[in-house]
């Protein structure tokens, strides 16, 4: 209950694509001596069945969930999730594509949004937010690192909205007590961004929503405020490992 996860724990890492990885949390699971097995859909790679699995964690990734055609193993990650937290009731985080890969997944709906999120902007939590133990002891808003032209459109059956923000209504959800989803990206840190920037879908993106200028300013803020990501990311480890063994 200590916030951190035992020694051993076997942690399978849904990865799509080289640049999204798990920065930030890297050195925390780490230092819990965890067991993570990376998959990397994007590179061909199979996943694993769940037997001998202790969590579950989907990172994100330039692709849409609804492009099953063009990335045909995004079908079996949703019922390899579905699987992990509804059948099997496994701790689960999703960041940014996962987040909505667990939201599809559990019968929720992912679209376009109205207006993409780039850059670092506040997102609010709700009631549930402030009482769900992925929380704790975090401000009631926060300054997060942002990056998606898609986003849930509708909630799953069952889950809970834990975080807002004024264009995208559902930042963070819950289903039960050890699954979660963020839209926003705790994990990215300035090395990692640069990569992305790299990739023709993000490049666009950001270009159009801040401008050369706006993307050095982005570049800045990110680097002025690393010690506050470092603790944002740090509370939410230790949050959703406490979680994940209660």
């Amino acid at each position: 209950m200590n916030g951190h996860l035992p020694g051993g724990f076997s942690l399978l890492v849904l990865q799509h694509h080289p640049a999204e990885h798990l920065g930030r949390f890297a050195p925390l699971l780490s230092e819990d001596s965890a067991h993570v097995r990376t998959v990397s859909l994007d590179q061909g790679e199979e996943l694993p069945g769940l037997d001998g699995i202790d969590g579950v964690w989907a990172l994100g990734g330039p692709m849409q969930v609804w492009q099953e055609g063009e990335f045909p193993w995004l079908a079996d990650e949703k019922a390899l999730i579905r699987d992990a937290v509804v059948e099997r009731r496994l701790p689960f985080l999703g960041l940014c594509l996962g987040h909505q890969l667990l939201a599809e997944s559990l019968g929720g709906a992912v679209g376009i949004a109205e207006t993409p999120e780039v850059g670092v902007l506040p997102v609010t939590l709700t009631d549930a937010g402030q009482a769900s133990g992925l929380f704790d002891g975090l401000e009631r808003e926060l300054m997060c690192i942002q990056g998606h032209g898609a986003q849930v459109s509708q909630l799953p059956p069952g889950a809970d909205v834990l975080a807002a923000s004024p264009d995208c209504a559902i930042q963070a959800i819950a289903f039960g007590r050890k699954a979660f989803g963020l839209q926003f990206h705790s994990e990215l840190t300035l090395d990692m961004i640069d990569a992305c920037l790299k990739i023709d879908a993000y490049k666009a993106d950001f270009e159009a929503m801040l401008g050369e200028q706006g993307i050095a300013r982005f570049r800045e803020e990110v680097s002025n405020r690393s010690d506050y990501f470092d603790r944002v990311a740090e509370r939410l480890y230790r949050n959703w490992a406490r979680c994940a063994v209660a």
